[in-house]
């Protein structure tokens, strides 16, 4: 007895603590608790991360004005900026060394492309980056960082406890919903952010952790942050006209417009940027950009949240403060230009940011565009006379159309004013001018900023699951390499002898160099194979012909397939770097497809 126990408690020292865990859970629960449990600790510790980036962020602002206040000088402003990114910088270049922008887009292409694998240093390096970038003055928001660190969190916890392709994108889907509702403490519009911005096709069963993750992200939010809303409490509750619906309809679409001008914008600077090689001189010239905007508009220093306050408690002529156009008064054609000039140079601010190194997301421009694009809206036609409308409200409604517009996200927007805000009297014009914006965009743009890169490189998972499982799957994981290779100055009786050896009709003919320069076909030489007098006079050249098509290792599963159908054939080349590399046939591919579809089976 007394062996047996010293056994166990030897194993017991042996075993890690995790496998232990394993042991216990396998016991002790079932797969459905355990999810259940582990979507309540990823929506903790993604709760704790969004509260730990807002601290931070407002910490290294303290710090900056601090600085500026004890006699650096008003102007200094101007170059924190780019002293931000250059921190962010050298942040990434001498500790993370990886590319943690664009923490959204990341986020999906780790779903689509790597398993919902992403790296463990995510879980913390984009809140430092983003830290610097913001707290700096950085034009960009907090809330994409964040994302990328909540999905983070889920996929390595979920990969350290073993779980299956799907509980790991499920744990992906808790991370993201738990860190946008804890960055803004909206748990509903943290559920369907994920649901419609990361595009993840999920069941019923699936909500519970998703509402777990959310609501438990919420709290911890709350209880380190206050219960106060997130940008602002409204000085009067909103309340809906039925008559401004058709404001509110021009409204949506003008925020349509307006976003695919963003999106448009922002993807050629980031292309701009991406061709200056010298790190320093993106610094350089991204610097001496938001230092020139930020001198002509104030608000665009940092994420823009302090204009919306002023605007969302009534003070918004207040955005004229500190800036050159104040001394031209406040006047209605002086307002309208100022917000217009806004509304054109924030997404250059913002791609100036991110273009020259900082880490940031569009969360914030877009709140902020669509904040200041109602407010003008709203301005002018009361000034005009032309109808009495609610400055605050057409702002409200404006943020939720823009953000709809410029994430393909129409819910989010939703929600999510009418949670930071506490606006839920508005909740038609807020689907009147979401919807209509998104319409308008999608008629230009089919694709949301987060994915329109994906998209252009065919890594964009979506809720077609045909489409999906032809993204996830891998070309080169599909090619075959058991295919007789002959030479093309090789004779018939060498390619005989090759088909005495193989078990395929399809011989691949490839010079000296590997590159291939067609295809014999069994069936092509069957009635002279057997000709003896033919072996040593005849060579393949003369024998071989052209393939229907090729494959290119670059190619999506979409365009393989598509090959497939305009050539008729069930086996095609594939080329790598212009060297043949092996076979792809069309049955192996649906072999592989409905395997990889069973994973986005029903349950």
């Amino acid at each position: 007895m007394i062996g047996s126990i010293k056994s166990i408690f030897k194993l017991r020292i042996k075993i890690p603590f995790i496998e232990r865990l394993h042991i216990w859970r396998g016991i002790h629960l079932t797969e459905n608790q355990f999810i259940l449990i582990l979507s309540f600790v990823v929506g903790l510790l993604s709760g704790l991360a969004a509260v730990v980036l807002k601290n931070t962020i407002h910490l290294t602002y303290q710090f900056v004005l601090k600085a500026i206040n004890s006699g650096f000088g008003s102007y200094i402003y101007l170059a924190l900026p780019a002293v931000g990114i250059l921190l962010t910088t050298l942040w990434i270049k001498f500790h993370v060394k990886d590319n943690i922008s664009h923490g959204i887009t990341r986020v999906l292409f780790c779903i689509s492309r790597k398993n919902g694998i992403i790296k463990a240093h995510n879980t913390y390096t984009g809140i430092v980056g983003s830290s610097l970038t913001i707290g700096f003055g950085g034009s960009v928001g907090a809330e994409a960082p964040i994302v990328l660190t909540g999905a983070a969190i889920g996929s390595n916890l979920a990969r350290l406890f073993k779980l299956n392709y799907k509980q790991v994108i499920l744990m992906i889907g808790c991370g993201a919903a738990g860190a946008v509702a804890g960055i803004f403490k909206a748990p509903i519009a943290g559920l369907v952010f994920t649901l419609e911005v990361l595009m993840l096709d999920m069941t019923m069963a699936s909500l519970a952790p998703l509402l777990i993750s959310a609501v438990t992200a919420t709290l911890m939010s709350y209880f380190f942050l206050g219960s106060e809303a997130t940008l602002c409490t409204l000085p009067q509750p909103p309340t809906f006209e039925l008559h401004n619906i058709p404001l509110y309809l021009i409204l949506g679409v003008a925020a349509g417009l307006i976003g695919w001008y963003f999106t448009a914008t922002s993807m050629r600077m980031e292309k701009w940027f991406s061709k200056i090689l010298n790190p320093w001189k993106k610094i350089a010239i991204g610097g001496v950009i938001l230092g020139l905007l930020i001198w002509l508009f104030p608000p665009l220093f940092g994420e823009g949240y302090d204009a919306l306050r002023e605007i969302l408690t009534g003070d918004g002529l207040r955005i004229l403060d500190h800036s050159m156009f104040g001394q031209f008064g406040d006047g209605v054609w002086v307002v309208v230009a100022y917000c217009a000039l806004m509304l054109i140079f924030k997404v250059i601010a913002t791609s100036a940011t991110t273009g020259a190194g900082g880490i940031g997301g569009v969360f914030a421009p877009s709140l902020f565009m669509g904040g200041v694009l109602g407010y003008m809206m709203a301005h002018l036609l009361n000034c005009l006379d032309f109808i009495s409308v609610s400055e605050v409200n057409f702002a409200l409604v404006g943020m939720a159309a823009f953000m709809s517009a410029l994430m393909h996200a129409p819910l989010t927007g939703i929600f999510l004013i009418a949670e930071i805000t506490g606006g839920y009297n508005l909740f038609v014009p807020l689907m009147v001018a979401s919807v209509s914006a998104y319409v308008t965009i999608y008629y230009f743009e089919p694709h949301s900023i987060y994915t329109k890169r994906l998209a252009q490189s065919g890594d964009l998972i979506t809720h077609n699951k045909d489409r999906a499982a032809l993204t996830l799957m891998r070309l080169e994981k599909e090619v075959e390499h058991d295919l007789t290779e002959v030479g093309p100055d090789q004779t018939l009786r060498d390619l005989v002898n090759a088909i005495s050896h193989s078990r395929r009709n399809i011989f691949p003919v490839v010079d000296e160099e590997g590159k291939l320069m067609g295809i014999v076909l069994l069936d092509d030489i069957r009635k002279i194979m057997f000709n003896t007098e033919m072996y040593d006079n005849t060579y393949i050249y003369e024998l071989m012909v052209m393939p229907p098509d090729t494959v290119k290792t670059t190619d999506t599963m979409d365009v393989v397939m598509e090959k497939f159908e305009k050539s008729g054939a069930w086996n095609l080349p594939v080329i790598k770097n212009g060297l043949y590399m092996g076979y792809i046939s069309k049955s192996k591919i649906y072999t592989a497809y409905r395997k990889v579809l069973l994973n986005f089976a029903e349950e």
